[in-house]
Protein backbone atom coordinates (compact mmCIF):
# COMPACT_ATOMS: atom_id res chain seq x y z
CA UNK A 1 0.00 0.00 0.00
CA UNK A 2 3.12 2.15 1.11
CA UNK A 3 4.16 2.31 -2.54
CA UNK A 4 1.44 2.62 -4.18
CA UNK A 5 1.13 6.06 -2.45
CA UNK A 6 4.28 7.02 -3.14
CA UNK A 7 3.61 6.21 -6.70
CA UNK A 8 0.11 7.86 -6.80
CA UNK A 9 1.74 11.35 -4.98
CA UNK A 10 4.56 11.24 -8.03
CA UNK A 11 1.94 10.68 -10.59
CA UNK A 12 -0.27 13.59 -9.27
CA UNK A 13 2.71 16.17 -9.03
CA UNK A 14 3.97 14.61 -12.64
CA UNK A 15 0.17 16.04 -13.85
CA UNK A 16 0.45 18.95 -11.69
CA UNK A 17 3.85 19.88 -14.14
CA UNK A 18 2.21 18.81 -17.28
CA UNK A 19 -0.41 21.29 -16.43
CA UNK A 20 1.53 24.45 -15.96
CA UNK A 21 3.84 23.54 -18.92
CA UNK A 22 0.61 23.38 -20.99
CA UNK A 23 -0.71 26.49 -19.81
CA UNK A 24 2.50 28.20 -20.64
CA UNK A 25 2.30 31.41 -22.81
CA UNK A 26 3.60 34.70 -24.01
CA UNK A 27 3.51 35.79 -20.45
CA UNK A 28 6.81 33.32 -19.64
CA UNK A 29 8.63 35.14 -22.72
CA UNK A 30 7.27 38.46 -21.23
CA UNK A 31 8.98 38.03 -17.56
CA UNK A 32 11.82 36.96 -19.41
CA UNK A 33 12.35 40.06 -21.37
CA UNK A 34 11.79 42.22 -18.15
CA UNK A 35 14.38 40.64 -16.26
CA UNK A 36 16.93 40.93 -19.05
CA UNK A 37 16.59 44.35 -19.28
CA UNK A 38 16.51 44.62 -15.80
CA UNK A 39 19.88 46.89 -14.82
CA UNK A 40 19.91 45.48 -10.91
CA UNK A 41 18.45 42.68 -8.93
CA UNK A 42 15.26 40.73 -9.14
CA UNK A 43 14.10 40.51 -5.62
CA UNK A 44 11.91 37.58 -4.98
CA UNK A 45 9.47 37.40 -2.12
CA UNK A 46 6.74 34.60 -0.57
CA UNK A 47 5.61 33.49 2.91
CA UNK A 48 5.62 30.08 4.03
CA UNK A 49 5.91 27.09 1.88
CA UNK A 50 5.91 29.63 -1.24
CA UNK A 51 8.88 32.13 0.67
CA UNK A 52 11.35 28.43 1.08
CA UNK A 53 10.26 28.29 -2.85
CA UNK A 54 11.39 31.24 -3.47
CA UNK A 55 14.72 31.00 -1.65
CA UNK A 56 15.07 28.08 -3.39
CA UNK A 57 14.41 29.88 -7.07
CA UNK A 58 16.93 32.66 -6.12
CA UNK A 59 19.73 30.66 -5.13
CA UNK A 60 19.50 28.79 -8.93
CA UNK A 61 19.18 31.97 -10.23
CA UNK A 62 22.44 33.10 -9.07
CA UNK A 63 24.40 30.66 -9.79
CA UNK A 64 23.32 30.96 -13.37
CA UNK A 65 24.38 34.22 -14.01
CA UNK A 66 20.98 35.98 -12.68
CA UNK A 67 21.74 38.74 -9.63
CA UNK A 68 18.79 37.87 -7.24
CA UNK A 69 17.63 38.06 -3.42
CA UNK A 70 15.15 36.64 -1.23
CA UNK A 71 12.93 39.28 0.56
CA UNK A 72 10.79 38.05 3.61
CA UNK A 73 7.33 40.25 3.15
CA UNK A 74 7.18 40.46 6.81
CA UNK A 75 10.58 41.86 7.31
CA UNK A 76 10.41 43.79 4.35
CA UNK A 77 7.73 45.70 6.14
CA UNK A 78 10.31 46.42 9.41
CA UNK A 79 13.23 47.96 7.32
CA UNK A 80 14.08 45.26 4.85
CA UNK A 81 12.47 47.34 2.23
CA UNK A 82 15.03 49.76 1.83
CA UNK A 83 17.05 46.81 0.17
CA UNK A 84 14.75 47.25 -2.73
CA UNK A 85 15.41 50.06 -5.46
CA UNK A 86 13.28 50.91 -7.81
CA UNK A 87 15.36 49.62 -10.67
CA UNK A 88 14.54 46.37 -9.34
CA UNK A 89 12.23 43.58 -10.02
CA UNK A 90 10.10 41.70 -7.77
CA UNK A 91 9.09 38.11 -8.65
CA UNK A 92 6.41 37.61 -6.08
CA UNK A 93 5.06 34.11 -5.42
CA UNK A 94 1.54 32.79 -3.78
CA UNK A 95 -0.15 29.73 -4.67
CA UNK A 96 -3.77 31.80 -3.78
CA UNK A 97 -2.47 35.05 -4.65
CA UNK A 98 -4.77 36.12 -1.42
CA UNK A 99 -1.95 36.21 1.21
CA UNK A 100 -1.93 39.08 3.17
CA UNK A 101 1.38 39.80 4.09
CA UNK A 102 3.16 39.77 0.79
CA UNK A 103 0.35 41.71 -1.06
CA UNK A 104 0.86 44.44 1.61
CA UNK A 105 4.81 44.46 0.80
CA UNK A 106 2.83 44.44 -3.09
CA UNK A 107 1.32 47.94 -2.52
CA UNK A 108 4.22 49.30 -1.01
CA UNK A 109 6.57 48.38 -4.24
CA UNK A 110 3.77 49.59 -6.24
CA UNK A 111 3.84 52.76 -5.01
CA UNK A 112 7.80 52.82 -6.14
CA UNK A 113 7.26 52.25 -9.67
CA UNK A 114 8.94 48.78 -9.27
CA UNK A 115 7.88 46.19 -12.19
CA UNK A 116 5.98 42.55 -10.39
CA UNK A 117 5.74 39.65 -12.16
CA UNK A 118 3.58 37.35 -10.00
CA UNK A 119 3.70 33.42 -10.13
CA UNK A 120 0.08 32.21 -8.69
CA UNK A 121 -2.42 29.61 -9.42
CA UNK A 122 -5.41 32.26 -9.15
CA UNK A 123 -4.96 35.03 -12.49
CA UNK A 124 -7.79 36.89 -10.77
CA UNK A 125 -5.70 37.12 -7.51
CA UNK A 126 -5.06 40.50 -5.53
CA UNK A 127 -1.47 39.59 -6.41
CA UNK A 128 -2.21 38.95 -10.40
CA UNK A 129 -4.18 42.66 -10.11
CA UNK A 130 -0.61 43.92 -8.90
CA UNK A 131 1.70 42.30 -11.36
CA UNK A 132 2.79 44.10 -14.58
CA UNK A 133 2.90 40.05 -15.93
CA UNK A 134 1.25 36.91 -14.68
CA UNK A 135 2.84 33.31 -14.62
CA UNK A 136 0.06 30.62 -14.07
CA UNK A 137 1.41 27.89 -11.53
CA UNK A 138 -2.38 25.98 -11.27
CA UNK A 139 -2.34 22.64 -11.06
CA UNK A 140 -5.56 19.96 -11.08
CA UNK A 141 -5.19 18.74 -7.38
CA UNK A 142 -2.65 19.10 -4.32
CA UNK A 143 -0.95 15.27 -3.65
CA UNK A 144 -2.25 15.85 -0.36
CA UNK A 145 -4.83 13.40 -0.07
CA UNK A 146 -6.74 15.72 2.44
CA UNK A 147 -6.48 18.58 -0.48
CA UNK A 148 -4.47 21.03 2.28
CA UNK A 149 -0.81 20.59 2.40
CA UNK A 150 1.08 22.16 -0.11
CA UNK A 151 2.55 19.65 -2.24
CA UNK A 152 1.92 19.22 -6.46
CA UNK A 153 1.74 23.16 -6.36
CA UNK A 154 5.39 24.08 -4.79
CA UNK A 155 6.82 21.38 -7.03
CA UNK A 156 5.13 23.00 -9.70
CA UNK A 157 6.26 26.44 -9.11
CA UNK A 158 9.43 25.06 -8.45
CA UNK A 159 9.96 23.55 -11.76
CA UNK A 160 8.50 26.80 -13.29
CA UNK A 161 11.33 28.36 -11.57
CA UNK A 162 13.62 26.31 -13.01
CA UNK A 163 13.06 26.94 -16.56
CA UNK A 164 13.10 30.90 -15.91
CA UNK A 165 16.39 30.29 -14.84
CA UNK A 166 17.56 27.82 -17.50
CA UNK A 167 15.62 30.48 -20.22
CA UNK A 168 17.74 33.47 -18.94
CA UNK A 169 20.70 31.78 -18.51
CA UNK A 170 20.60 30.43 -22.25
CA UNK A 171 19.81 34.35 -23.55
CA UNK A 172 22.23 35.29 -21.26
CA UNK A 173 25.09 32.68 -23.26
CA UNK A 174 25.75 31.69 -19.65
CA UNK A 175 28.95 28.96 -19.95
CA UNK A 176 30.08 25.88 -18.36
CA UNK A 177 33.32 28.03 -17.12
CA UNK A 178 30.69 30.79 -15.69
CA UNK A 179 28.94 28.33 -13.27
CA UNK A 180 32.47 27.22 -11.76
CA UNK A 181 33.25 30.80 -11.47
CA UNK A 182 30.37 30.89 -9.69
CA UNK A 183 31.22 27.84 -7.33
CA UNK A 184 34.11 28.08 -6.02
CA UNK A 185 33.63 26.47 -2.96
CA UNK A 186 32.61 23.37 -5.22
CA UNK A 187 34.83 19.76 -5.66
CA UNK A 188 38.15 20.12 -6.37
CA UNK A 189 37.81 18.28 -9.50
CA UNK A 190 35.70 20.58 -10.97
CA UNK A 191 37.77 23.63 -10.37
CA UNK A 192 40.31 22.60 -12.16
CA UNK A 193 38.74 21.86 -15.73
CA UNK A 194 38.76 25.51 -16.51
CA UNK A 195 41.42 26.76 -18.69
CA UNK A 196 44.09 28.86 -16.58
CA UNK A 197 42.70 32.37 -18.66
CA UNK A 198 39.29 31.08 -16.00
CA UNK A 199 41.14 31.68 -13.25
CA UNK A 200 44.13 33.89 -13.66
CA UNK A 201 44.26 37.47 -12.19
CA UNK A 202 44.12 40.17 -15.22
CA UNK A 203 44.63 44.03 -15.51
CA UNK A 204 45.29 45.94 -12.44
CA UNK A 205 45.00 43.16 -10.61
CA UNK A 206 48.31 42.13 -11.81
CA UNK A 207 51.70 43.23 -9.12
CA UNK A 208 54.14 44.04 -12.55
CA UNK A 209 56.51 46.89 -11.91
CA UNK A 210 59.47 47.50 -14.90
CA UNK A 211 62.99 46.74 -14.68
CA UNK A 212 64.13 50.03 -14.33
CA UNK A 213 62.44 50.89 -11.05
CA UNK A 214 63.46 50.44 -7.66
CA UNK A 215 63.28 48.18 -5.20
CA UNK A 216 61.29 50.10 -2.83
CA UNK A 217 58.71 50.35 -5.63
CA UNK A 218 58.82 46.83 -6.34
CA UNK A 219 58.29 46.51 -2.69
CA UNK A 220 55.37 48.67 -2.39
CA UNK A 221 53.98 46.89 -5.40
CA UNK A 222 53.72 43.62 -3.82
CA UNK A 223 52.42 44.63 -0.65
CA UNK A 224 49.29 47.15 -2.51
CA UNK A 225 48.44 43.81 -4.49
CA UNK A 226 49.02 41.05 -1.59
CA UNK A 227 49.70 38.17 -3.68
CA UNK A 228 52.95 36.96 -2.47
CA UNK A 229 54.95 38.36 -5.82
CA UNK A 230 55.27 41.36 -8.44
CA UNK A 231 56.12 40.30 -12.12
CA UNK A 232 59.14 42.14 -13.52
CA UNK A 233 59.01 43.64 -17.27
CA UNK A 234 60.75 44.88 -19.27
CA UNK A 235 60.53 46.45 -23.04
CA UNK A 236 56.74 46.07 -24.62
CA UNK A 237 55.73 44.31 -21.35
CA UNK A 238 57.98 41.40 -21.94
CA UNK A 239 58.55 39.41 -18.71
CA UNK A 240 62.10 38.95 -17.24
CA UNK A 241 62.19 38.25 -13.34
CA UNK A 242 60.01 37.93 -10.96
CA UNK A 243 60.25 38.64 -6.85
CA UNK A 244 58.75 36.89 -3.99
CA UNK A 245 58.20 37.85 -0.48
CA UNK A 246 61.03 34.70 -0.47
CA UNK A 247 63.12 36.35 -2.38
CA UNK A 248 63.05 39.66 -0.08
CA UNK A 249 63.12 37.66 2.98
CA UNK A 250 66.88 35.98 1.68
CA UNK A 251 68.30 39.09 0.42
CA UNK A 252 67.79 40.90 3.89
CA UNK A 253 69.20 38.38 5.49
CA UNK A 254 72.04 38.20 3.40
CA UNK A 255 72.70 42.14 4.27
CA UNK A 256 71.78 41.60 7.49
CA UNK A 257 69.74 44.79 7.02
CA UNK A 258 67.82 46.05 9.84
CA UNK A 259 64.86 47.20 8.22
CA UNK A 260 64.13 48.19 4.30
CA UNK A 261 64.45 51.76 5.02
CA UNK A 262 68.45 51.20 5.41
CA UNK A 263 68.26 49.02 2.09
CA UNK A 264 66.44 51.32 -0.10
CA UNK A 265 68.78 54.28 1.67
CA UNK A 266 71.95 53.11 1.49
CA UNK A 267 72.25 49.45 -0.55
CA UNK A 268 70.98 51.00 -3.54
CA UNK A 269 70.06 47.35 -4.85
CA UNK A 270 69.26 47.20 -8.45
CA UNK A 271 65.76 45.10 -9.06
CA UNK A 272 67.79 42.66 -11.28
CA UNK A 273 69.71 42.00 -8.06
CA UNK A 274 66.90 40.51 -5.94
CA UNK A 275 64.01 39.53 -8.66
CA UNK A 276 64.73 35.49 -10.03
CA UNK A 277 65.22 36.07 -13.72
CA UNK A 278 63.33 33.78 -16.18
CA UNK A 279 60.56 32.91 -13.64
CA UNK A 280 58.31 29.74 -14.35
CA UNK A 281 54.80 30.12 -16.88
CA UNK A 282 52.11 28.91 -18.48
CA UNK A 283 49.90 29.57 -21.19
CA UNK A 284 46.37 30.74 -20.28
CA UNK A 285 45.49 28.02 -22.93
CA UNK A 286 46.33 24.91 -20.22
CA UNK A 287 44.01 23.62 -17.67
CA UNK A 288 44.01 24.55 -13.93
CA UNK A 289 45.07 21.31 -13.20
CA UNK A 290 48.02 21.64 -15.66
CA UNK A 291 48.81 24.92 -13.23
CA UNK A 292 48.53 22.87 -10.25
CA UNK A 293 50.57 19.94 -11.28
CA UNK A 294 53.53 22.81 -12.61
CA UNK A 295 53.32 24.21 -8.75
CA UNK A 296 52.96 21.19 -6.79
CA UNK A 297 56.74 19.87 -8.95
CA UNK A 298 58.05 23.19 -8.96
CA UNK A 299 57.54 23.96 -5.14
CA UNK A 300 55.52 27.64 -5.94
CA UNK A 301 52.43 29.31 -5.45
CA UNK A 302 52.49 31.90 -8.24
CA UNK A 303 52.67 31.38 -11.66
CA UNK A 304 52.64 34.20 -14.61
CA UNK A 305 51.04 33.66 -17.17
CA UNK A 306 52.38 34.77 -21.10
CA UNK A 307 52.03 34.36 -24.54
CA UNK A 308 54.18 33.07 -27.20
CA UNK A 309 56.19 36.38 -27.04
CA UNK A 310 56.53 35.82 -23.24
CA UNK A 311 54.73 39.45 -22.59
CA UNK A 312 52.29 38.98 -19.66
CA UNK A 313 48.92 38.61 -20.01
CA UNK A 314 48.29 38.07 -15.98
CA UNK A 315 49.18 35.71 -12.85
CA UNK A 316 47.73 32.96 -11.40
CA UNK A 317 47.95 32.46 -7.54
CA UNK A 318 47.42 28.50 -5.78
CA UNK A 319 44.11 30.44 -4.03
CA UNK A 320 42.63 30.98 -7.65
CA UNK A 321 43.05 27.03 -8.31
CA UNK A 322 42.02 25.43 -4.76
CA UNK A 323 39.94 28.56 -2.55
CA UNK A 324 41.19 30.67 0.44
CA UNK A 325 41.84 28.43 3.41
CA UNK A 326 41.43 25.21 1.75
CA UNK A 327 44.68 24.00 0.92
CA UNK A 328 47.88 23.83 2.74
CA UNK A 329 51.06 23.71 0.33
CA UNK A 330 53.72 21.21 1.44
CA UNK A 331 56.87 22.21 0.07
Amino acid sequence: MTMEQAREVLTVEAEGITAVRDALGKEFVQAVDLIMACPSRLVISGIGKSGLVGQKISATLNSTGTPSFFLHPVEAMHGDLGMVCSTDVVLAISYSGETSELNLLLESLKSRSVRIIAMTGNSHSTLAEYAAITLNVAVPREACPLGLAPTTSTTATLALGDALAVALLQRKQFRAEDFRRNHPGGSLGERLKVAVQEVMLTGERVPQIRKKETLEQAVTELNRKNIGAVLVLEGSGTLCGIITDGDLRRYFLEEKCPGAGTVFREHGKKISEVMTPHPITISKDLMAADALSLMQGKDITVLAVVDKDNKVEGILHLHDLLGKGEFRFLI
